[in-house]
């Protein structure tokens, strides 16, 4: 539930968007990307959202439906067109977002009334984002979805909250707080990087933030997953299970889509009982592949790209997804750099 747009990714390469002259068309947004992410590893999957009455809402509409996404609950506001985020990319560590989501993104015109709380309940696995928290009536419908299983969970369900913060679409840290508060309450799995853990929690450290999470109030997170870039991720689980995990080596063209590749193969690893440890490592690759590529929600793995990159002990496989010539599975090949 959450975030969805365009990105619009030049084709060219270590220069400004000054300079850039094509880009390249994509399905976006955090959760879009990990509900395409987990729908490449076999998973049945559906995104509760909002586009623009526009065409790139009927682009959105289509690529949905061509990876595999259920869009039956991704419905058009009137009133807003569809949001576009462009980035500029400088491997290997460097890659500017600029959002072009005003005067306000469709997807945070979600209304509580609006939630088909029956689906959202039966789910196996809920993920939720804290981007989604940032303004009315988003903030209202996503802490509604997450109460709502919380208040009717079996003991069977997974709710994932995704910290997800971006700076941009808040005045300040002080604002967020509350809601994540809020919003981990209800929530059995947490997942963050290290600035969002401390947007979230205050804490830094990963042992301490993870811990942090685990004694949220009301007691509900499960497990804590503790992303930390190029030194791998750490997960504590309630019951006392640790795993501790380093990254894949790989050479970077876009590092934008590596998370929401890891969040895909996380929610694949918990619906197929795979232990924690083989999960990261799982993520850790699917994550790393996706770094290698210029695209984001196109380049996620096939569960076989996954299995070679852990047999290779690297995350540069294959073609580089790039926005240039595409295979049949939507992939494409890197343009040349600039």
């Amino acid at each position: 539930m959450g975030r969805l747009g365009v990105d619009l990714y030049p084709l060219r390469t270590g220069v400004g968007l000054d300079r850039v002259e094509t880009f390249g068309r994509f399905l976006g947004g955090s959760p879009a990307n990990v509900a395409v992410a987990a729908a490449r590893l076999g998973l049945r999957t559906a995104l509760v959202s909002r586009t623009g009455a526009d065409p790139f809402g009927t682009f959105l509409h289509r690529q949905l439906k061509d990876f595999g996404v259920d869009d039956r609950w991704v419905t058009e506001v009137a009133a807003y067109p569809t949001p576009l985020t462009f980035c500029e990319v400088f491997p290997p560590d460097d890659f500017p977002l600029y959002f072009y989501r005003l005067p306000k993104a469709p997807d945070l015109e979600i209304h509580p009334h609006e939630l088909d709380l029956g689906a959202i309940r039966s789910a196996r696995v809920f993920w939720a984002t804290g981007t989604g928290l940032c303004a009315e009536p988003s903030r209202t419908a996503t802490l509604e979805a997450l109460r709502s299983r919380a208040a009717h969970a079996d003991g069977g369900g997974t709710t994932v909250f995704d910290l997800d913060w971006r700076p941009m679409f808040w005045t300040d840290p002080d604002e967020a707080r509350p809601y994540y508060a809020e919003a981990l309450r209800h929530a059995t799995v947490a997942v963050g990087n290290l600035d969002e853990c401390e947007v979230a929690t205050g804490e830094r450290d990963p042992e301490a933030a993870a811990r942090a999470l685990l004694a949220s109030d009301g007691g509900t997170v499960r497990l804590a997953v503790v992303k930390q870039g190029p030194k791998g991720v750490l997960a504590l689980a309630a019951d006392g299970t640790r795993a501790e995990v380093p990254p894949l080596p790989v050479e970077v063209v876009n590092g934008l889509g590596a998370g929401d590749a890891f969040g895909g193969a996380l929610v694949h690893g918990l619906l197929t009982g795979r232990d924690l440890e083989e999960t990261l490592r799982r993520a850790n690759a699917a994550g790393a592949i996706v770094a290698g590529r210029l695209a984001c929600s196109s380049a996620m793995p096939a569960p076989a790209e996954i299995a070679e990159a852990l047999a290779r002990g690297t995350g540069t496989i294959g073609d580089t997804g790039g926005p240039g010539d595409t295979d049949a599975a939507g992939r494409g090949t890197l343009p040349e750099r600039g």
